[in-house]
């Protein structure tokens, strides 16, 4: 395996670390405190993003995207990491989803995302769905030329302010499960769209996770992503690639980490002695360093897999996740110990990673699927 990163890479993920520095980490702690961030402040970063080249960096070039390699988007994440949830996403890793855009799409839909003049969200889990595509209930019936869906979403990203919504509901339910749902292209203005509310949560601050309800909402054909009945293959065909660039994220959340900790324990005296010195804090460092380097090497496989073509891509992509996601909660548990009252008390932003961290375990599969998937897998 080749761990060198292609110079140009090297220079993508230099601009997002500048990027991310100098825009970005200064706004962390009011948008941390409001718990919101200003649908104009949040436009503005999306406007920025697009004109340094980022905005949707994942999507094809001939969408639109960047086209950037699924090493590129793992490291771009490596850089997001450094900041919060609601901040990072304002730099345009878009729903994959919007590769099954046809061209008739594209100026009304797809264009004014590119751009950052509308915002898409995508929603499949339900108040009796997450993981378990078979209970995913919202339906969209064919009548009179048209569709009409209804059912709940929830958990969802962005939806308190979308736009658009890319919605995964059952247009066949006695089809198998690969050809029982479609994805929707529901505009958030569309009579039978009701915005709900939006979740107190325990971390993730500023980076809203809402409920909407559809009832009785007609799309005609055009709203709909992809083929009638590929839904499923729609979602299952990206996810692997939002996998490790989401266990990229977990690692530079990890470096923050471990370089705060460095930093304190050579400065904090305890005993008489730096912090450094005393041997059960090094073995926490110690532990940290190795199970941070043991998640970027699982990245770099899954990344360079799937960017091969490997078929193993997809169990390399549920390894790094499931790692890192339950490495990162592990360090920053360390952290916290080592800073002791300073890092349980909210002016650092080790106690807000701290609680930010808990969530990984959950999105994008939990690790309980991901070990089902892995060990099926084994078990053939």
């Amino acid at each position: 395996m080749n761990f060198d990163i292609p110079h140009e890479l090297q220079m993508i993920q230099h601009t997002v670390e500048s990027y991310v520095k100098k825009e970005l980490r200064p706004l962390e702690k009011q948008i941390e405190e409001d718990d919101h961030i200003a649908k104009e402040l949040d436009l503005a970063l999306r406007k920025k993003a697009v004109a340094v080249g980022l905005y949707g960096h994942n999507l094809p070039e001939n969408l639109g995207g960047g086209g950037v390699s699924t090493l590129g988007q793992a490291l771009i994440g490596e850089e997001l990491g450094r900041t919060t949830m609601a901040l990072a996403s304002t730099v345009g890793y878009l729903p994959g989803s919007l590769r099954f855009t046809n061209e008739s799409q594209r100026p009304w839909f797809l264009d004014p995302i590119l751009q950052a003049e509308k915002i898409v969200a995508y929603a499949v889990t339900e108040p009796d769905a997450g993981s378990d595509f078979g209970r995913v209930t919202t339906s969209a019936k064919r009548e009179n030329g048209r569709w009409r869906l209804n059912g709940t979403k929830q958990y969802i990203s962005n939806a308190e302010s979308a736009d658009f919504i890319l919605v995964v509901a059952v247009t066949d339910p006695t089809a198998p499960l690969r050809s029982r749902f479609t994805m929707f292209i529901v505009d958030t203005t569309s009579p039978g769209y009701s915005y709900v509310r939006t979740f107190k949560k325990m971390g993730w601050r500023g980076h809203p996770l809402g409920v909407f309800v559809l009832e009785d909402c007609w799309l005609d054909d055009h709203h709909v992503l992809g083929e009638v009945g590929g839904g499923f293959a729609a979602v299952m065909s990206t996810i692997n690639a939002t996998r490790v660039h989401l266990s990229g994220r977990y690692i530079g959340m990890a470096n923050v980490l471990m370089e705060m900790a460095l930093d304190y324990a050579a400065q904090r005296v305890t005993s008489g002695v730096p912090l450094s010195q005393h041997q059960s804090l090094q073995f926490m460092l110690a532990d940290s360093d190795v199970e941070k380097n043991a998640a970027r090497l699982l990245m770099f496989m899954a990344a360079q897999e799937a960017d091969a073509g490997n078929p193993h891509a997809r169990i390399s992509a549920a390894q790094c996740k499931l790692y890192g996601s339950e490495m990162v909660g592990r360090v920053a548990d360390r952290v916290v110990q080592i800073f002791g009252g300073a890092g349980f008390v909210s002016d650092l932003p080790i106690e807000r990673m701290y609680r930010d961290a808990r969530a990984f375990r959950i999105g994008e599969g939990t690790s309980e699927i991901l070990r089902i998937q892995i060990a099926r897998n084994l078990l053939g």
